[in-house]
């Protein structure tokens, strides 16, 4: 009977090397997979902007005209600005290449630390917020959002790793049906307006109690807040030009004409979702008592209102709204899980990060990066208890500080065209166009920058202002750390393999049988200089009888007891190995450990580990080698073959 293997089952067959190349993407999937995560921003960003507003009242919802009206020309610019990545960097890496090739390590891994805490916070607040839809349509799964929360993480976590094309054609479905119902919505909504209707969302009657007065400075900290806040609808632009590679040729091009269409259909959704809050008069709260009802009354989101009051009584319109905006929230995760891994392989490969990161899985996906991200952020939602509302304060900081470096160093790398002298003449006016382009986008991030570490620093933001630098002194330890051992282990061209004058053998046993008589024979292969068996009397009656057995079945090689009063196995076989290698300062010697091989994971406990503590000891003793002769157990495999004598030296 054939053995199911779960993992085979979760993540599919393993692929083939030679068949990487039908993983790349066409633009139809390039787009739900890179592009979930600033598709689905329009679905909160706009909430945001009216959480921060309503803190002064009713009366300053006016200014989310203008919040919104900047967020749109910011996007626009971006959009543009990395449009020109894509062509100028078709190897991908997205901030982290531009910044290292044009401004130095340094800044390098300062984008590389806002990215990876970026595609965190990306995970933790999509997955979050599509949960906040489902429970706007079901208020009863409303106490069980962490573990909601966790479980649609390690959903995301499966799919990845079962390869990017095969989990795009999953995320195409929602991205694609929440675009549609989307823009159904505006034309419901057109056509009931334009008739002379009158439409109002159902808390257009709920006053809002605000916090304060603000005037002068306080109004203009607080409408710079709600800027901050809706640029939430920025997050994941990025990606794209991170993930080049991943596209089907001509990649430049295709990745460029993706982030156009992405661009476009953002602006015009956010655009859409905010006139109508406005029309609708929506207002929304952090607290349902700043709306005059009770404390824990559940309250729907901006985007759930909006499309209650639109669709009206076609109840299926609406809970269909609420399962694509649900969908779409989540799957924007799926950016993170794209771009994360990418990211990382790439810091791996200039040894900022472990080598493992940088190795494919059975799928051809950078599969320990994809898991290492999903265990971070569903560390961070359980520690926020899955409140968006804490959650989105730690936000976009490291999506500006991205977006400012690699800007910055683009126009470095214009400037740099321009000063060449093979740049053709030809050329030159669209280098002066791509320049002004990136410039403008660097200025505007890097004042956005600002305005969001001014206005959510003491909102929570500090701790992504902590994490950030230890992110980046850390890459910097990993670095420092494979050139330490770069160095170490260099040889010269002269260098040859140097042969010990001598080599010794322990071989370490606890009684005579099969194994002990393996690990004797391997030993005698070696042709050591000296073989010596050691075992450790922890009980003299016990080593008594060892000794006996040793001498009646006679494996002709010398047995020597290890005293041990105290009871240890470890100690003993330490301090005689110390103190062989101490005698002996140019001999190698190696200790040879049987050990049995178990087939289950219950019959582990059921025999002591001293073989495991006695490896990892050993390793640790210069002019030491530690060799492991397994002995498998009929639980783990085919039986071994009946033990033969050893063969005495001669």
């Amino acid at each position: 009977m054939r053995r199911i293997n779960a993992k085979r089952v979760l993540v599919g067959e393993p692929l083939d090397t030679s068949r990487l190349g039908e993983t790349l993407l066409p633009k139809r999937l390039a787009l739900p997979i890179f592009c979930s995560d600033p598709l689905s921003s329009v679905a909160y960003a706009t909430e945001e902007i009216l959480l921060i507003l309503a803190l002064g009242g009713v009366a300053l919802l006016h200014l989310a005209w203008y919040a919104a009206a900047a967020i749109v020309f910011l996007l626009v610019v971006v959009v543009a600005s990395y449009r020109q990545t894509c062509y100028a960097y078709p190897g991908g890496g997205g901030a982290y290449v531009v910044s290292s090739e044009n401004l130095g390590p340094t800044a390098a891994l300062t984008a590389a630390s806002a990215l990876l805490v970026d595609y965190v916070m990306t995970v933790a607040v999509s997955v979050v917020s599509g949960v906040d839809a489902i429970t706007s349509a079901i208020p009863a799964l409303n106490d069980h959002e962490v573990l909601l929360a966790v479980a649609f993480v390690v959903l995301l976590t499966v799919m990845n790793l079962r390869g990017v094309r095969e989990s795009g054609r999953v995320f195409a479905v929602p991205t694609y049906g929440f675009v549609l119902v989307v823009y159904v919505m505006f034309a419901v909504a057109a056509v009931r307006l334009a008739t002379g209707e009158t439409i109002r969302a159902e808390s257009a009657d709920l006053p809002i109690t605000a916090e304060g007065t603000y005037t002068g400075l306080a109004l203009v900290l607080l409408a710079m807040r709600a800027f901050a806040s809706g640029c939430t609808a920025l997050t994941g632009v990025e990606a794209i030009s991170n993930g080049v590679p991943a596209f089907r040729k001509p990649k430049s091009r295709n990745a460029a004409a993706t982030l156009t269409a992405m661009g476009f259909l953002s602006v015009t959704m956010f655009s859409g979702i905010t006139v109508l809050a406005m029309a609708y008069h929506v207002h929304v709260a952090a607290d349902p008592t700043e709306l005059g009802l009770p404390p824990g009354t559940p309250t729907s989101t901006a985007l759930a209102q909006i499309g209650r009051a639109t669709f009206g009584g076609w109840h299926v319109l609406f809970y269909l709204l609420q399962a694509v905006t649900a969908g779409v929230l989540i799957l924007a995760a799926n950016t993170a899980f794209n771009g994360f891994p990418m990211l990382a392989s790439i810091l791996a490969r200039d040894r900022y990060a472990p080598r493992q990161l940088s190795n494919r899985g059975d799928r051809l996906v950078y599969s320990n990066g994809v898991v290492l991200l999903a265990l971070v952020a569903i560390a961070l939602i359980v520690a926020f208890d899955a409140n968006l509302t804490r959650l989105i304060q730690l936000y976009i900081i490291g999506v500006f500080v991205s977006f400012t470096l690699s800007q910055a160093g683009m126009v470095r790398h214009w400037r740099r065209e321009l000063a060449a002298p093979a740049t053709p003449r030809s050329q030159r006016v669209h280098i002066h166009r791509r320049l002004a382009i990136n410039a403008v986008g660097a200025t505007m991030t890097a004042v956005v920058l600002v305005i969001v570490l001014i206005t959510k620093f003491t909102h929570g933001a500090w701790l992504v202002v902590i994490a950030m630098p230890l992110l980046f002194f850390g890459m910097k330890g990993v670095r420092r750390h494979y050139d330490q051992v770069g160095r170490q282990v260099a040889v010269g061209p002269r260098d040859r393999p140097h042969k010990p004058p001598r080599h010794n053998v322990l071989v370490l046993v606890s009684a005579v049988h099969a194994p002990t008589l393996k690990a004797l024979g391997y030993a005698q292969a070696l042709r050591p200089d000296t073989l010596t068996a050691v075992t450790v009397a922890a009980d003299e009656a016990e080593a008594r009888r060892l000794r006996e057995a040793w001498e009646g079945h006679d494996p002709g090689v010398p047995l020597k007891v290890l005293h041990s009063p105290y009871r240890e196995v470890v100690r003993p076989v330490l301090a005689h190995v110390q103190e062989l290698a101490g005698e002996d300062p140019g001999a190698v010697l190696s200790v040879v450990i049987p050990e049995y091989v178990v087939g289950h994971w219950w019959e582990q406990p059921l025999h002591n580990q001293n073989a495991l503590r006695l490896k990892a000891r050993l390793l640790f003793q210069p002019g030491v080698a530690v060799i492991d002769v397994p002995y498998l157990l009929e639980s783990a495999g085919p039986a071994e073959p009946a033990p033969v004598e050893a063969v005495r030296p001669q």
